[in-house]
This record gives structure tokens, C-alpha cells and sequence, in this order.
């Protein structure tokens, strides 16, 4: 795990698009709280097992005006629909199929055959510094209280 980032820096601008298909830029949610949990794969055990236990935590966050809530991994644009539909994910899932976001943050697991995104944790200030940033290894859970506590440094 190689963070490179730093508490306190310039989080990277990225242009990424959603579940929806549309597009959601950094630069542009200025002024609020952005969290960021980066994982591996939709459908995943693991991160199916976090989300489904993030959302109902997470879904309170999301719903302040102030802070919102993406999940980020390599995936397709149309997978993410079906899984934030089958797993009521309350938050946009954002697909980053170029996988430059995901190594800007410092969250690529480049191991073959996956090439995929490592799972993290990055919370934004309104400032669109870095507050906040984490990983744990890929088969690991991350806590909601870790990231409620993360959200709200």
C-alpha cells in the first residue's frame, strides 16, 4: 500500500460518470464534504457485504446537504446501475474504466488478472483538500464508524 497523497493537499480533480450516466467533476462540488470509498469490484463479496452495511449509515451522510457520498472502482457505467439498484446503494457509484482516478489517489491494485481499484478511503474538504486518507488491504472490511469518523474530521 503506497499512499501518495498527503492530509492537507489538493485532492486531484477528476471527471468521472455515474451510474446514470452522468458526469461528476470534483472541481464543481467545491464547498462541500466529498467521501470517497474506492473498491474493488461491484458484486464482489466483500464489497458487497460494505456497501449493504455502509448504506444505511452512509445514506444520513448523503442526505446532508453539505457532504456527499461516491463509491469509485473500475467498473462500467451499466454494472453500476444494476448493483446500486439490486443492493440499494443511496449513494452514486462513479466509473473510472481509465483507471487515472484511482491511480491519482493512490488506490491502484495492479495486481493481473484484476487491474482494479484498491480498496480506500479518501474524505475531501470543502476547501477540495485531502482530510482524510486510508486503505486497507483488499479482502479487509473497512468499518462504517471508520468512515462516519473519517467524514467528519
Amino acid at each position: 500500500m503506497s499512499n501518495v497523497l498527503s492530509v492537507g493537499q489538493i485532492a486531484p480533480d477528476f471527471s468521472l460518470m455515474n451510474q446514470d450516466r452522468k458526469v461528476v467533476t470534483l472541481a464543481e462540488l467545491r464547498g462541500k464534504r466529498v467521501v470517497l470509498l474506492f473498491y474493488p469490484m461491484d458484486f464482489s463479496p466483500t464489497c458487497t457485504e460494505e456497501h449493504c452495511a455502509f448504506g444505511p449509515a452512509l445514506g444520513t451522510i448523503a442526505a446532508d446537504v453539505k457532504t456527499v457520498v461516491f463509491g469509485i472502482n473500475c467498473d462500467h457505467s451499466f454494472s453500476h446501475a444494476a448493483y446500486k439498484k439490486q443492493f440499494n446503494i443511496p449513494y452514486d457509484l462513479l466509473s473510472d474504466t481509465s483507471r487515472a482516478t484511482v491511480k491519482a489517489y493512490g488506490m491502484y491494485w495492479g495486481l493481473e488478472p484484476f487491474n482494479a481499484a484498491q480498496r480506500g478511503t479518501v474524505v475531501v474538504d470543502e476547501a477540495g483538500r485531502i482530510s482524510h486518507w486510508s486503505q486497507v488491504e483488499i479482502g479487509d472490511h473497512r468499518s462504517v464508524e471508520s468512515i462516519l469518523q473519517a467524514a467528519r474530521e
